[in-house]
Parts: C-alpha cells; sequence; structure tokens
C-alpha cells in the first residue's frame, strides 16, 4: 500500500513492481490484493498499463483499514469480535478487561497515522 500511495494518482503499478519494490513475494501479493480491492481500498485495470493504484488518496487510508480489510476483525480474543455471542462468563471473566484495554490501545495506534503520514515520515 506504501508503494501505491508513493506512486502518481493515476499510475497503476504492476503486482511485479511493487514485489521488486518491497522485495517480496508475488505469490504473497496476489493472496492479499483481491481482500483489498474488495474493500474497495484498491483499483485495478488489466492490459499492458494496468496493475493497482489506491481508490482515494494516501491521507484516506489508516492501517487500521488494510489490516480490517486483509484480516478481518482485529480483536485478540474471539469474544470481542463482532461475529461472537454474549459470553456467559462475560460478567465474571478475570481477564477481558485486559483484553479489552489491549484492543483499545491496538485500535487507537493503527487508526493514529495515514499512509500519508507514514510515506512523509520515510521521506522527512
Amino acid at each position: 500500500m506504501l508503494d501505491l500511495a508513493s506512486a502518481s494518482d493515476d499510475d497503476f503499478v504492476s503486482l511485479k513492481q511493487i514485489a521488486q519494490n518491497q522485495d517480496i513475494s508475488i505469490k504473497y501479493l496476489e493472496q492479499i490484493v483481491p481482500f483489498l480491492t474488495r474493500a474497495g481500498l484498491l483499483v485495478s485495470s488489466r492490459g499492458a498499463q494496468g496493475g493497482y493504484r489506491l481508490a482515494k488518496k494516501a491521507s484516506e487510508y489508516t492501517p487500521m483499514d488494510i489490516v480490517q480489510a486483509i484480516e478481518g476483525s482485529f480483536a485478540p480474543v474471539y469474544c470481542l469480535t463482532p461475529q461472537s455471542s454474549s459470553c456467559s462468563r462475560e460478567e465474571n471473566c478475570q481477564t477481558r478487561e485486559f483484553w479489552q484495554g489491549l484492543q483499545e490501545t491496538v485500535n487507537t495506534y493503527l487508526c493514529s497515522r495515514t499512509l500519508e503520514d507514514m510515506i512523509s515520515s520515510n521521506t522527512a
């Protein structure tokens, strides 16, 4: 996503180019890009000049958007996921407060920056 955010707004970037720039496997990219596209984070184009580009400005993406598109819920335990029903031990659970605190801390951190911030901090 950082590679795409660094590209011109109208330029499509191939997975091959991203893999080379980031020194990661094309196979890995082929696995995660569909999640990002379905979530509306990327736009794809086929053909010789095809590839991928961000659907919005880099300033409109947080790491949380990306993590949720790929991983779904970022809850540290199942009982805090949106899919879980109320736990019968919820009121007496000795660890629930701990896990909620961890989830809030991670969520706050992942929402505190944008792709644009991350690019700016690497070029400054």
